[in-house]
């Protein structure tokens, strides 16, 4: 029943921020919506782990926001670097440990590394990413330590 809760939220609040609409007969018309898409998903029974599978917590908005900071803080690094008359480029492939436990877990950890700028999951394999760093700096294990600490108080197992 959470599932079908959080799924109902998550595609109101999308329908919501993708339309824009606040007047009564339009926003009825998107919860109909909402309420018909999780009734089908319910009957079709895909209201498990794998399909929702992170449930409406306060981790996941506040990971993004976190995410959000480190991103235009690297992509600040990077621009220096680019933009620097010497361009001090150390780039370097390392393999990563992902102590994570979930395939979703392991999506998100790896989507991290790669939008935080300077960094790119270049292949995945069972407990370690390889990552393609453009700096020394990027490619510190602090980093992706803090980036997987974040990830598994994100995680729903």
């Amino acid at each position: 029943m959470t599932k079908a809760v959080g799924l109902l939220v998550a595609l109101f609040a999308l329908w919501l921020a993708l339309s824009g609409y606040f007047k009564p007969f339009l926003l009825s018309l998107g919860v109909l919506s909402c309420l018909f898409t999780v009734y089908l998903a319910s009957r079709m029974k895909l209201l498990d782990d794998e399909a929702v599978p992170l449930q409406l917590r306060l981790s996941l908005p506040l990971y993004w926001s976190w995410l959000g900071g480190e991103i235009f803080k690297s992509a600040v690094a990077v621009s220096k670097v680019i933009l620097s008359r010497d361009m001090q480029l150390n780039q370097q492939l390392i393999a990563v440990p992902s102590p994570l436990k979930t395939d979703m877990g392991h999506v998100i950890f790896a989507n991290s590394i790669t939008l935080t700028p300077g960094t790119v999951t270049v292949e995945a394999v069972p407990g370690k990413f390889l990552v393609h760093a453009l700096t020394e700096e990027a490619s510190a294990a602090e980093g992706f330590q803090e980036i997987a600490r974040r990830v598994a108080a994100v995680e729903t197992r």
